[in-house]
């Protein structure tokens, strides 16, 4: 089976007559976004020529700017129009996504894609509707507010014969008009669509293994690449130097050559097994330099090495209110590993760049960003590259599809000829952005009267890595950094912002990144280290005060979307009231029950766990998860469920089994044995819990539950065993260790 994407631009609307409406994105939401420099904007969104074309036969194009990652944007969105349009969501299709063809909405990260995306949507398809409904007046001659539409066919209400559909009402024209935002959308009350849960559009097609891959995509004439690395990276500033390269020893394999541009080096061949063997078997001695920490002392290094303090947030004076609090005060230190993306098929890309411009094909989040980085590689104008969309195996967050684009890129220009590039395991692996490791120290504090007081959160983690191996090895930029912590909103949403906490001061000991591993954004970035600090000191200061955890968290709520979710979760989980480890339990088998509150950003997450410890061979299992997500109006709830199951499984291996391990000389997780995710063996029962707000904004569902998740397995393991742990994943080993430790309450 192949897929295949044509190199050259196609005609988008072949069909007669299409109104065009364009619709434009608020760039000024948080997250990665913020990072990278201005991208080439792309189709002007502001003017009435393009992206919702309705046709002739009454269907409709609709272009997005959001990728499908498996999230089901490619479902949802299209809901969204035909909802504000009373069409058939099976009228609708989507056009493939490529620069200069769909809108430049922002990179697909962040839970945007209907947060974020929606309202544009809506208000383009609010906007054609207005405009055909007066066309349609006009032909039938009767008052808009006589007329009903029905799978876009408008009738007069009391004169049912009396129809006209949107196809003929184009009649080969285009309507010039701007979306104003001025046209009335439709109130949740009326919605037919949107809240509902039809089938995600692309599932038939994965589940027949008949859905296109990049790496099912074929270009004509194509060689094979494989970038050559050392096996695993060594520190972000160092890079990977070459100090000799013996390409006579791959002059047995037939067609193979070796191409090398400044510390880059790769190779190509007409088939791709030679191009295997050529990156295995060529001779390349390696600068061997020892460029960081031991793995034993990496949380020890951030802490006590330089680090640039900021207070990111502070109200009140907790320092001075936690001096006082006397006994009813908790302080907990806990550590965060890095982990890594991890997708199932290492990432692909072809190019086929020549002297007057490029194509390039990849899964990135953002296309026009990396076409803006290739451009500035490949010293070409960036309107003379197109980088088209072909979706990946998942990614997770920003794992190395735009490394493996510039890999393709860099060798179809040196090798003069179009270059599919797929990475092996262990460039995956051993070459990823990993999410970044994390040290957390929080105190709290609470009142005579059980109200939580003073809370004080100091977070060490280096920043995130803008710049990608491709890059820094063939034109040595310089490795850019960007912080984790951005603004106060990111590191409140997991550090005590559930909470109606009077004094709540937040400290970043921000860690320079050039001398530690690559890392970005990976699936709620760092919530997990900090929901799984913080959301465990409240639960121990509920201990100290003698309360059950649920009861406590309610009696010191910030707000009603906060109680709904926590509600929502422990009543689904049939929680019953008692103080946490209170339950005597004998035998090697211990069972507890946890809960959390947590998120990423925006929206509220909570859940609760229950998990099973053999004490005497340290293996944890998680028995259930129950996950409870208020994401305001969402738009398909049977995709949301589907992303908080999602949510709960990769937790699950995250925090049993996920650690990136290295030593000085480099990373040395390199395949699926040494990097262990969650197997079906592994997986909970999972009960997910949508907290539908048909008329609060939509936000983001894709990463708000992990936290929760991660605090209420951490607090289950308490209640099982009356032992705090301290660090993540839960290994046998440590399980053990802490057990033996008997770092009890």
């Amino acid at each position: 089976m192949n897929a295949r994407i044509d190199p050259h631009r196609r005609a988008l609307l072949k069909a007669g007559g299409a109104l065009v409406v364009s619709f434009s994105l608020d760039l000024s939401g948080r997250g990665p976004a913020r990072a990278q420099a201005p991208a080439p904007l792309g189709p002007d969104m502001k003017q009435v020529d393009t992206w919702l074309a309705i046709h002739g036969d009454n269907s409709v194009t609709l272009n997005i700017g959001y990728v499908e990652f498996g999230q089901g944007t490619t479902t949802a969105l299209p809901q969204v129009a035909a909802e504000e349009l009373d069409i058939g969501l099976d009228e609708i299709r989507l056009t493939q996504h490529e620069t200069n063809v769909t809108p430049n909405q922002g990179g697909t990260f962040s839970s945007a894609s209907i947060a974020r995306g929606s309202p544009q949507v809506r208000a383009a398809a609010a906007e054609a509707r207005a405009a055909l409904l007066a066309l349609a007046s006009d032909r039938l001659g009767a008052p808009i507010e006589m007329l009903m539409v029905s799978r876009g066919v408008v009738s007069v209400t009391g004169a049912p014969n009396k129809t006209v559909s949107y196809g003929a009402l184009v009649g080969g024209k285009a309507l010039k008009l701007t979306v104003s935002g001025k046209a009335k959308v439709k109130s949740p009350d009326d919605y037919k669509l949107v809240g509902q849960a039809p089938d995600r559009r692309d599932l038939p097609a994965k589940a027949k293994g008949d859905y296109g891959y990049i790496q099912h995509v074929k270009l004509k004439g194509m060689l094979h690449g494989r970038v050559v690395r050392p096996r695993g990276q060594r520190a972000y500033g160092a890079g990977a130097k070459p100090m000799a390269v013996d390409e006579a020893s791959i002059a047995g394999i037939s067609g193979a050559r070796v191409l090398r541009r400044g510390d880059f080096v790769g190779v190509v061949a007409p088939r791709e097994w030679d191009a295997v063997k050529a990156a295995r078997l060529l001779k390349v001695t390696w600068d061997d330099a020892k460029t960081l920490p031991p793995f034993d002392q990496m949380h020890a290094r951030m802490q006590s090495g330089p680090t640039q303090d900021s207070t990111v947030l502070q109200r009140g004076d907790a320092p001075a209110t936690l001096a006082a609090a006397g006994g009813h005060v908790v302080t907990l230190t806990g550590y965060g590993p890095y982990q890594s993306h991890a997708p199932f098929a290492p990432n692909c890309a072809l190019a086929d760049v020549k002297a007057d411009g490029a194509s390039v094909i990849c899964s990135s989040q953002d296309i026009y960003t990396c076409r803006t980085a290739l451009a500035r590689i490949l010293k070409l104008p960036a309107d003379s590259i197109r980088v088209q969309f072909a979706p990946g195996s998942g990614t997770y967050g920003h794992s190395c599809y735009d490394d493996v684009a510039q890999a393709a890129a860099i060798l179809s220009q040196l090798a003069g000829a179009p270059v599919r590039v797929q990475f092996m395991r262990a460039d995956e692996h051993g070459w990823d952005t990993y999410g970044p490791a994390h040290v957390g120290k929080v105190t709290v504090s609470a009142g005579p009267d059980g109200k939580l007081s003073g809370y004080l959160y100091e977070g060490w983690q280096h920043d995130w890595s803008l710049t990608e191996v491709s890059d820094q090895l063939a034109t040595g930029a310089a490795p850019a950094e960007w912080a984790v912590f951005p603004s106060d909103q990111v590191a409140l949403a997991t550090c005590g912002g559930q909470y109606a906490i009077p004094n709540l001061k937040l400290v970043n000991h921000r860690v320079p990144g050039a001398g530690w591993l690559r890392a970005a954004w990976l699936r709620s970035p760092l919530d997990l280290s900090c929901a799984f600090v913080s959301e465990q000191a409240i639960d121990q200061l509920a201990f100290r005060l003698g309360q059950d955890p649920y009861a406590f968290r309610k009696a010191n709520i910030l707000d009603a979307r906060w109680q709904g979710v926590l509600d929502a979760a422990c009543q689904a989980a049939n929680w019953t009231p008692r103080k946490a480890h209170s339950v005597s339990q004998s035998g090697s088998v211990v069972r507890g029950r946890g809960v959390g509150l947590g998120t990423h950003l925006q929206s509220w997450g909570a859940c609760v766990a229950e998990i099973e410890i053999d004490r005497a061979s340290g293996q944890v299992r998680i028995l259930k998860l129950t996950g409870a997500l208020d994401a305001g109006l969402v738009v398909n709830p049977g995709i949301v469920e589907a992303q908080i199951t999602g949510q709960l499984v990769q937790l699950t291996g995250r925090m049993l089994h996920e650690e990136v391990t290295f030593d000085e000389a480099g990373v040395t997780s390199l395949d699926w044995n040494g990097y262990r995710v969650a197997r079906f063996e592994d997986s909970p029962q999972i009960r997910p819990i949508v907290v539908q707000r048909l008329h609060e904004p939509s936000m983001g569902a894709g990463e708000e539950c992990m936290a929760a998740g991660a605090a209420a397995v951490a607090n289950a393991f308490f209640d099982a065993t009356g032992v705090r742990m301290d660090r993540f994943p839960f290994t046998p080993e440590r399980v053990k260790a802490a057990l033996a430790k008997g770092t009890a309450a």
